[in-house]
């Protein structure tokens, strides 16, 4: 299992101490570093300024967002960052929310899976240098609208690789499935490797499809996981506790949050009811408060050093190819250390 250094997206402005953490990430000889986006900051013009400092680290988005984009555009942006980087670019993509999707981007969040099955599509085409065509539901290239004047067009820029990776992320089955089956890789956001009978059934069963792209052996699994050192494991997850409250409480709906089904497949349905109902009751510090020991546990390494190497075992036995981590320099020494 290789270590990366996720950074994320910002908050308020740009986080302080980015480039010495990707600059010791390099060092230490991690394998990769991935930014994100949400409604603030972008993932690609971060990971270009501070990819453009190393010479060996793969530089991942988890992820580029797609209804931010058209699929030409994030396939211009993918050959661009993958020539810059002298082939070091994995493109993650996700679909986000209908809040996100629907709130930020003005765009309409139906049919996710078939939207995202063409976009890949175009990539692809984009990637092998052909003239982009697609009459689908979601994307039709050319625009069989307008002028009428729309043609066919191949990219001005040749590839540096046709095979240039793609990630997806996906947390429910359905999309699970679709990633094993048309993508290079898959970012689940919360996993659990006590917890995976499910994605392991979807993936299989992606696998098994007519056409799909990669086998078990060369798929990528790319999970962010946090980790928090500290002496009392409790005071470790309480540092946990907010970021799974926002994301099971208050990242959607009632009735429309993935996240909050991720943590109901573990068998936290009764926590996750109670988290969402204080959450959207405006009760946010009885939300986090409702957040038990286990559930930190399934998917995040927490307490002192010994602890966290004893838990790190499960984790290395898993589906997780490559291990995302966040935090301090002395968090990144003491992953590399344990992770060795």
């Amino acid at each position: 299992m290789r270590l990366g250094v996720s950074l994320g997206y910002w908050g308020a402005g740009p986080p302080p101490g980015h480039a010495a953490l990707v600059a010791l990430a390099e060092e230490l000889g991690l394998d990769s570093v991935w930014t994100a986006e949400a409604y603030g900051s972008d993932a690609l013009t971060p990971l270009a300024w501070l990819g453009s400092r190393t010479t060996r680290l793969r530089l991942g988005t988890s992820v580029v967002q797609m209804s931010a984009r058209t699929p030409t555009a994030t396939a211009m942006a993918a050959l661009t960052m993958d020539h810059l980087s002298g082939g070091r670019f994995v493109l993650g993509l996700g679909v986000s929310g209908p809040q996100v999707v629907e709130g930020w981007y003005g765009r309409p969040y139906p049919g996710p899976l078939a939207r995202t099955r063409e976009y890949v599509d175009v990539l692809r085409q984009v990637f092998a240098r052909q003239a982009v065509s697609l009459d689908g539901e979601h994307y039709r290239i050319p625009f069989d609208g307008g002028t009428g004047l729309g043609k066919s067009l191949r990219s001005t820029v040749h590839p540096l690789r046709t095979d240039l990776p793609v990630l997806l992320a996906a947390e429910g089955p359905k999309n699970v499935a679709l990633a094993a089956e048309i993508a290079d890789g898959w970012i689940p956001l919360f996993y659990s490797p006590h917890d995976d009978g499910h994605y392991r059934a979807a993936l299989a069963e992606g696998f098994a499809r007519p056409g799909a792209r990669r086998t078990a052996e060369t798929f990528e699994v790319t999970c962010m996981v946090p980790v928090e050192v500290a002496d009392d494991v409790d005071a470790a997850a309480d540092r946990v506790r907010p970021m799974l409250a926002l994301y099971i409480g208050g990242m959607g709906a009632r009735g429309a949050n993935f996240h909050y089904e991720v943590f109901a497949r573990m068998g936290f349905e009764a926590e996750c009811a109670r988290i969402q109902d204080a959450y959207l009751g405006g009760r946010k510090d009885e939300a986090v408060a409702a957040v038990p020991l286990a559930m930190v546990e399934k998917v995040a390494l927490v307490g002192p050093r010994d602890k966290i190497a004893d838990d790190l075992a499960a984790w290395q036995e898993s589906l997780v190819s490559t291990m995302l981590i966040g935090g301090p320099p002395e968090t990144l020494r003491m992953m590399a250390e344990l992770a060795g």
